[in-house]
């Protein structure tokens, strides 16, 4: 991102000034895509890049039943993890497989808006189906009378970034429920997806909650709105240390959807009741699939 603001910013002082003013009148013209589902461009999801990133890990995705084409979805992405390798490659290209998985469904993911404000970066976003995460995107995705748009969402964003470390299956999901009263407002089911070996892909500073390392990283994140975790893992031609991932497994398992009634302005204890059905069901996914990725029968999820 920053390359591309440099780049912008470069080429109205060298011979190719122009290209920076047209696509200065173009982004203008344009700036109401992001959040009209985006433009994407097959021949970048599908480039060979990702099905290198896939096997690297490698990534996989599990599909546990069907899902209708003829309707919406709107998916929580759980854990994090430091980079959401995971929600990336699944949704955004085509490396593991989506539309042959989920015919008929087009996915979107959601990221930051801020991403969105930065030149060339944006059409590179929009291009695997990237949204901003504001409402009105996420609305115009969801009320496609037709159906086959699936809209994920990663519930812990940026601050659970902090706490994705190996071996963590802590959730940042207890008071999250602004998706469940979008997914009621727009009478869409609700899928689980958690994604087992999200968090083991790089070592992080130790930061408690209260210690003055997390006390700045929370303090940059409500500033800037991303999360700056000190994370580390191993080099290109050493393992000992570096900003390279691990090459650990990421199995991504998309759960079954839980039906919401639709409602326009629901209560506090519906949104409550469809929130508490949500946990359970994801509780009850990781305890089906856990001991197939190597996860202690002793370990379960903590919501906080």
């Amino acid at each position: 991102a920053q390359c591309c603001i440099v780049a912008f910013i470069a080429l109205f002082f060298t011979r190719l000034w122009l290209v920076s003013v047209l696509y200065a009148a173009w982004w203008f013209i344009d700036r109401e895509k992001p959040n009209k589902g985006g433009r994407r461009i097959h021949a970048i999801r599908n480039s060979i890049v990702w099905k290198y990133m896939r096997d690297y890990f490698p990534i996989k995705l599990v599909k546990t039943v069907e899902l209708d084409p003829r309707q919406n979805y709107l998916m929580g992405f759980h854990p994090h993890g430091v980079l959401a390798a995971g929600a990336f490659l699944n949704f955004c290209t085509e490396a593991s497989g989506f539309s042959t998985l989920f015919p008929g469904i087009t996915p979107h993911l959601m990221m930051l808006s801020l991403w969105f404000r930065v030149p060339f970066f944006r059409d590179y976003l929009m291009s695997g189906g990237l949204v901003p995460s504001d409402k009105e995107s996420a609305s115009y995705v969801l009320q496609r009378p037709e159906g086959g748009n699936m809209l994920a969402i990663i519930v812990g964003g940026a601050q659970e970034a902090l706490d994705a470390r190996p071996g963590s299956c802590t959730l940042l999901l207890k008071n999250r429920k602004g998706f469940v009263r979008l997914a009621i407002e727009n009478g869409t089911p609700l899928v689980p997806i958690f994604s087992f070996g999200e968090n083991d892909l790089f070592e992080q500073v130790r930061n408690p909650k209260g210690s003055w390392l997390r006390q700045i990283q929370h303090r940059l994140q409500q500033i800037m709105g991303v999360s700056l975790p000190l994370f580390h893992a191993r080099g290109i031609f050493q393992y000992t240390f570096g900003l390279v991932p691990y090459r650990r497994p990421i199995c991504t398992v998309v759960g079954k959807p839980i039906p919401v009634q639709k409602k326009h302005r629901p209560s506090k204890e519906e949104i409550d009741q469809v929130h508490q059905k949500y946990l359970n069901e994801l509780y009850k996914l990781f305890e089906e699939h856990k001991a197939k990725y190597n996860i202690p029968e002793d370990r379960h999820l903590e919501f906080i």
